[in-house]
């Protein structure tokens, strides 16, 4: 199986939990950031895995991404914005026939989300959903990741490559 899994990560928690559902995947699994996810790298995947944080409760765009660059002088880190973000990756994504799954990077109460949107993107592209979307919490703003979260990722990515095989 092909599985690749892609992410935007401004604090590191979406990587962290982007690496931990690629290792639940399998040893197989490419976990990329969104430059790295070339058309070439994600060319015949079986399933497709796109997880962002979410940015002013939603799927962050270029605008959101260059208020934080201004405005996150107090961040205990400054934000990674060397990579595009997942929103204009999915812009881009060229059509697919394999699965995907989405999930997201959130303080607990955020009304709203960035998954539906990821969702709905990779479905126009092709690639239909294989499982419910997960949201992982992170403890505040910056992180980091509440406690279990890595290893609910990490489940989760055991549960995604037992369904591809069960939908081949």
């Amino acid at each position: 199986m092909k599985a690749v899994v892609v992410y935007e990560s401004l604090w590191g928690n979406t990587a962290t939990v982007a690496r931990a559902v690629a290792e639940g995947i399998g040893p197989e699994a490419r976990c990329l950031t969104t430059d790295q996810a070339s058309p070439e790298a994600i060319e015949n995947a079986d399933l497709l895995v796109a997880g962002a944080p979410v940015l002013a409760f939603s799927l962050g765009g270029d605008r959101i991404r260059q208020a934080i660059a201004r405005d996150e002088a107090d961040a205990p880190q400054p934000p990674d914005l060397s990579h595009p973000s997942l929103r204009s990756w999915l812009e881009g994504l060229p059509k697919g026939s394999g699965r995907s799954a989405a999930f997201e990077t959130r303080i607990w109460w955020s009304p709203r989300g960035a998954t539906g949107d990821i969702e709905a993107r990779l479905t126009r592209a092709g690639y239909s959903p294989i499982s419910k979307a997960q949201k992982f919490v992170v403890k505040d703003k910056y992180g980091p990741l509440h406690e279990g979260e890595l290893e609910r990722a990490l489940q989760w990515g055991q549960e995604l490559a037992t369904a591809v095989a069960s939908a081949s």
